[in-house]
């Protein structure tokens, strides 16, 4: 299986084409049987789905699944839409389970509710204040508050994991926003990051992961450049690809296709055990 996240294909201005074909050759190279994107493809959801759909039609022994992320969100697609089954590519609030082993992957497109700038001591207004004036999110419509769309990712994410304990389960989660707080930039002033971590998502989410004693756990949202980590009892994988621009140059490399790979995570999935 392989992991990736975050590779912003618009803003990173590759050609898309390209990108199929070269991603398409290696994971029939290598083999790969399941490949998860976490979210932010493209600032347009139907541009998204699309190069999902393209990528899975080129790689027919692979299953290809995504998640949204908040810029994918921006754009071509409702509250309403995302909510829906709208492909067998798109996994939110949906799994499949691997063939020949007990493990279940689930998927959410998650969401925040400032629970990760609690410190701060600010109420709901504040936060909302700061995102409309700075935050890209503010061009998403949703019929309703953040930490309420955070509720519902809680309530659809805790059904999802009670029906894998039933079926007895081993869970690998996606997910967009970030699920816990060690890996938040928080500094000692008011400096513009603190205020953006009450968007990067939810500690609730993370606990909630801790409860179910979820084994795997590939997020994205933040551009990190980090080694997988286990967080009580849980590893979770960060294989965001970023930005590689004049203006935010984040890459290792100067091609997006070496990025991708060298983002890029792979994990074996069998019936006994998660070797990485």
């Amino acid at each position: 299986m392989a992991l990736s996240s975050d590779q912003h294909l618009d803003i990173n201005q590759v050609p898309v084409e390209t990108v199929i074909s070269q991603q398409a050759a290696w994971l029939l190279q290598q083999q790969v049987g399941i490949y998860l994107v976490a979210g932010d493809l493209f600032n347009h959801f139907d541009r998204s789905l699309a190069f999902m759909q393209q990528l899975q039609a080129a790689v027919p022994t692979t299953q290809v699944r995504f998640i949204a992320g908040n810029h994918d969100m921006v754009n071509g697609v409702t509250f309403d839409e995302l909510e829906q089954p709208l492909d067998p590519t798109y996994l939110h609030n949906q799994f499949f389970d691997v063939p020949g082993t007990d493990w279940r992957i689930i998927g959410n497109n998650g969401w925040y509710d400032y629970s990760f700038a609690d410190g701060l001591d600010k109420d709901v207004a504040a936060f909302e204040q700061w995102k409309r004036a700075y935050w890209l999110d503010s061009a998403i419509q949703q019929p309703m508050t953040d930490p309420e769309r955070t509720d519902l990712v809680l309530e659809q994410v805790t059904a999802q994991l009670k029906r894998a304990q039933v079926d007895q389960k081993r869970v690998f989660f996606m997910t967009h926003f970030v699920p816990q707080s060690t890996y938040l930039r928080i500094t000692d002033d008011n400096r513009f990051w603190n205020m953006a971590n009450a968007m990067m998502g939810s500690q609730r989410l993370g606990n909630l992961l801790t409860q179910f004693k979820v084994d795997r756990v590939l997020f994205g949202h933040m551009h990190l450049r980090t080694q997988p980590r286990l967080i009580d009892g849980t590893t979770y994988y960060n294989q965001a690809v970023g930005y590689g621009t004049k203006r935010r140059h984040e890459w290792q490399s100067d091609s997006f296709l070496t990025e991708w790979q060298r983002q890029l995570r792979i994990v074996e999935l069998d019936s006994a055990n998660l070797k990485s």
